[in-house]
């Protein structure tokens, strides 16, 4: 590495060596280098990093100098990561596949994807399924997602929000019906969804509240009309 911290082209064995350097700065930096000199050799050192780098800012760095790298190559590396059985690596899987947009791997985005065990995994394969899916399994992605309703904390919730209101006109339907469910969570995050594809601009937590308050006035008895000269009138 020379004093700007950048690795020579000719010395990629260093280079890919770095990635697993105990220091994040080294690993970025790095990372950095491949996307800047990218060749088919390094397309496995990062790949395999991927689903180890504990650091986000050195993952987000993986996937962009994967990107920089041959397509089709990288594709075809790692498809296989679908079925690790780590769960970073499936989940940086589709999250590369998503930036990529390579529409043939939408078949690979499987309904055992879409309902992960993992939350990171499930909210990443959300938000590839979404931006890869074709216009005529648009409504079909829309019932799978309907299975989601209720998941998780405030994160994974809006991340389905934000899948199911992305699909548009396809997803009315499902998002219509679950506005109607016995189960509160349920009703409020269909509601809160429903809020969001109405206006885009509505932040997730403001819909979510809204959606809960709409549920508690529907449910309210109805106030008598206070009569003419009443106090407080």
């Amino acid at each position: 590495m020379d004093d700007e911290g950048r690795f020579p082209q000719d010395d990629r064995p260093s280079a890919v060596r770095a990635l697993s350097d105990p220091d994040a700065s080294v690993r970025l930096r790095a990372a950095l280098q491949a996307g800047l000199t990218p060749s088919p050799e390094q397309v496995d050192a990062l790949i395999d990093r991927c689903a180890v780098e504990p650091d986000f800012y050195v993952r987000d760095m993986l996937t962009w100098a994967l990107i920089q790298h041959d397509h089709h190559q990288v594709v075809a590396r790692l498809l296989p990561e679908l079925q690790s059985p780590v769960p970073q690596a499936r989940a940086q899987a589709l999250h590369t596949f998503s930036k990529i947009g390579d529409a043939s791997v939408w078949p690979s985005i499987t309904p055992s994807l879409l309902a992960d065990e993992d939350d990171d995994v499930a909210r990443t394969a959300w938000r590839a399924a979404a931006a890869l899916v074709p216009t005529g399994s648009r409504g079909w992605l829309a019932e799978l997602l309907a299975s989601q309703w209720g998941r998780g904390d405030r994160d994974v919730r809006l991340s389905l929000s934000q899948a199911i209101a992305s699909l548009g006109d396809a997803a009315l339907p499902v998002v219509e019906q679950a506005t109607t469910s016995e189960d509160d969570e349920v009703r409020w995050h269909a509601m809160a969804t429903q809020r969001i594809i109405d206006d885009p601009d509505l932040a997730f937590d403001r819909a979510l509240e809204d959606a809960k308050r709409m549920h508690t006035l529907r449910g309210a008895p109805l106030i008598p009309e206070r009569a003419n000269g009443a106090e407080g009138a």
